[in-house]
């Protein structure tokens, strides 16, 4: 087996009325993610966290030969064990974690090393209490649970970089350790005076005078005109300026991104450039942008957990295709949880063979990773009813079967999958920006974004069988069909790519509340999409929040719509309205809801309404057809997730019967099994399938 680890080197829509786009559009290459491994070790990433801290040397070999047994061949350590490793201030005791790695190495793992920063030592908060994180309300936390730091204290930064710097000069060029993995679940801010120094002296650097933050923020509105910087209030939450509001999250992006950059460049000036360093996130987190986060981390990696222990696989999908977006390359699932979690209402387990279908799906989506969290429950602390892989007696839980036989597939599959990535002709475009803009001011209370963004992923991904979620500014001259469900944040610079984008030859299709507002989170004086007015040829003549369905008439069919509706405005005559209101209210009643205009080689398409799954369904299996993107398999149901991997001259099918009956594949002439459950051409429930495709005899995309 090779390891197979990522580093940084690692509306015409076809709904029958309009003429489908140029064929320089339809035969657009697949857009592969990045994959460029680095091969280290013995074995494909996988594993788990480890904290040998915790337990009694003598426990260690065992503990490290049910690993073995399990198939695993990484562990994570060290990332809350900062009392161990500085037990007084300035005195480093690292010889148990010496042995901890040899022990490793000897079992036959390679090891990731977090830093220690997410729960700081005692002697640090009781001598230092100004380093503790004080919530908008003024509460300074107390010792006793994690990430209750300060983002902006210096000291806290000092102590943190010197952490990292220790730990970089024993490990950087140690062979075993392969990476680092900066803090943990980075996120929660502070809004202590050092807080509101740095708050102040960001938002002189992103507006260079106090003139133009008065100006973008239109502060003459309830007198909020400011004469100097250090006058305006840090809060996240209340009854503020919007764009106040929008920066917080802007500031706490940069203060995070600031913070994580500094513990890795402690890190980089003494580490071995074979070793990557990252960062762990988590699902659909809103605390900062990751896609600033990862621009110079090495890869990225996310903790993936299904709370209520009820997974909606599409959504799932979505998130493992945002995190590969950061970077635009495989990632790694640096936690997940074998069958439940401990920190919500009701911690139902996963059924029978979902723990290992979940990591399969995120192999498929281009995890070169897959780590458990956590190998063996703590006797005590807040986790520790948290599903892990052994009990407290040291005996396996039942899971422990179930990840031993994934240990198995990745064996058998590791080889293939090396060199290999998720490969895609749609985009979706995921801003930050406008998931803040609308969170911060629903207008309705069931807009939610991530719920809009998956309503659209959800039929585009199942019939294309590919989605790669991309920032607004990445390349998507590759991809012939490119949607933003609600791109409700729009610069000029990023209008002016997306019109480019169009005029090249591509289908770009935006959503309700598209193209509504700046980056200070102003409105556009021009009505909706803003900067994209001009090439849709169209604006948005009011929206409309709705506490009742409405009927919708048009090319794809009869439909509703439910929470949002907006009322189109043609202002070109080439402008083809695909979709009308029926009666309502009156002031919806024959508008248009939905409209296409054909740009150069391309088109642009603006649906606004919040459609029903039916009609999203028809409207994506158009938008598919219009764009020539088939399925990989046609034909599947819609319990059985397909992902293809591509690169190193192969192709494989990662495939998941997410459903509870068997299901049949119709595999393409040449398709060969490496791993998994196929019998035949049958999948069971729960059952995987890696298949190798013949190339030549492979069916057309």
């Amino acid at each position: 087996m090779k390891l197979l680890i990522a580093t940084a080197m690692s509306a015409s829509i076809a709904l029958g009325t309009v003429p489908a786009t140029t064929a320089a559009t339809t035969a657009a290459p697949v857009a592969p993610t990045v994959a460029t491994t680095a091969q280290v070790g013995p074995g494909f990433a996988f594993g788990t966290a480890w904290y040998p801290e915790q337990w009694p040397e003598a426990r260690w070999d065992v503990d490290l030969a049910l690993m073995k047994a399990a198939g695993f061949n990484t562990v994570r350590i060290a990332e809350f064990a900062w009392s161990r490793m500085e037990p007084a201030e300035g005195q480093f005791d690292f010889a148990w974690l010496d042995r901890a790695i040899a022990a490793a190495t000897k079992a036959g793992m390679v090891v990731v090393l977090g830093t220690p920063t997410a729960a700081p030592p005692a002697w640090m908060s009781q001598r230092y209490p100004d380093i503790l994180r004080v919530d908008e309300e003024g509460r300074r936390a107390e010792h006793g649970g994690r990430r209750h730091f300060s983002f902006a204290s210096a000291r806290y930064r000092g102590f943190a970089t010197r952490i990292a710097t220790e730990m970089a000069r024993r490990y950087g060029r140690d062979p075993r350790v392969i990476g680092w993995q900066i803090d943990n679940e980075v996120g929660p801010p502070s809004f202590d005076n050092e807080a509101k120094v740095r708050w102040a002296a960001f938002l002189q650097r992103r507006y260079g005078t106090i003139a133009v933050l008065n100006d973008r923020w239109s502060t003459q509105y309830w007198s909020q005109h400011y004469d100097t910087f250090d006058q305006v209030p840090l809060r996240q939450t209340g009854q503020q300026n919007p764009g106040l509001l929008l920066d917080f999250k802007h500031f706490q992006t940069d203060t995070w991104v600031d913070y994580v950059q500094a513990q890795a460049g402690a890190i980089r000036a003494v580490a071995d450039k074979r070793q990557f360093v990252t960062t762990n996130t988590m699902f659909w987190n809103a605390g900062f942008d990751h896609f600033a986060m990862h621009r110079d981390l090495d890869l990225a990696a996310w903790d993936n957990y299904i709370p209520d222990g009820r997974p909606d696989w599409v959504a799932n999908g979505a998130n493992h295709d945002l995190v590969r977006g950061y970077k635009q390359r495989n990632f790694w699932l640096m936690e997940t949880q074998p069958a439940r979690v401990d920190w919500v209402p009701l911690n139902r387990s996963l059924d029978a063979g979902q723990t290992r279908e979940l990591a399969w799906q995120a192999i498929g989506h281009g995890a070169d990773a897959v780590l458990y969290w956590a190998w063996r429950s703590a006797l005590n602390g807040q986790e520790q009813y948290h599903g892990a892989l052994l009990g407290p007696d040291g005996q396996p839980f039942p899971i422990y079967d179930e990840v031993r036989r994934l240990g198995a597939d990745l064996s058998a599959a590791a080889p293939a999958l090396t060199g290999t990535a998720p490969v895609a002709k749609v985009a979706m475009i995921y801003s930050y920006d406008s998931r803040w803009a609308i969170d911060l001011q629903r207008h309705s209370r069931d807009f939610d974004p991530i719920k809009q963004f998956v309503a659209w992923y959800r039929p585009l991904r199942i019939a294309s069988q590919g989605v790669h979620v991309l920032p607004v500014d990445a390349d998507l001259a590759v991809y012939p069909l490119v949607v933003a469900p609600a791109l409700n944040v729009l610069t000029r610079p990023e209008a002016d790519r997306l019109t480019a984008y169009v005029r090249g030859g591509g289908h770009l299709v935006l959503g309700p509340r598209s193209g509504m507002k700046d980056d200070a989170n102003a409105l556009w004086p021009q009505r909706q999409p803003g900067p994209l007015a001009g090439l849709l040829g169209a604006t948005v003549d009011q929206y409309y929040a709705l506490d009742a369905a409405v009927p919708i008439n048009g090319t794809y069919g009869d439909a509703t719509a439910t929470i949002w509706a907006e009322t189109l405005k043609p202002t070109a005559p080439d402008v083809a309205v695909i979709a009308r209101y029926g009666p309502s209210n009156g002031w919806l009643d024959g508008r248009p809801a939905a409209v296409t205009r054909r740009v150069g080689k391309g088109r642009i398409t603006y649906v606004g309404a919040w459609l029903d799954p039916a009609a999203m369904t028809r409207l994506a299996d158009g938008l598919l057809r219009q764009a020539a993107v088939a399925p990989i398999l046609p034909g599947v149901g819609p319990d059985v997730e397909v992902a293809e991997r591509r690169g190193a001259g192969r192709r494989l099918l990662v495939v998941i019967n997410h459903g509870v009956v068997p299901a049949t594949l119709p595999l393409p002439v040449g398709a060969r099994a490496i791993a998994g459950d196929l019998a035949g051409t049958t999948l069971p429930a729960h059952g995987i399938a890696v298949v190798a495709l013949d190339q030549a005899g492979a069916t057309k995309r």
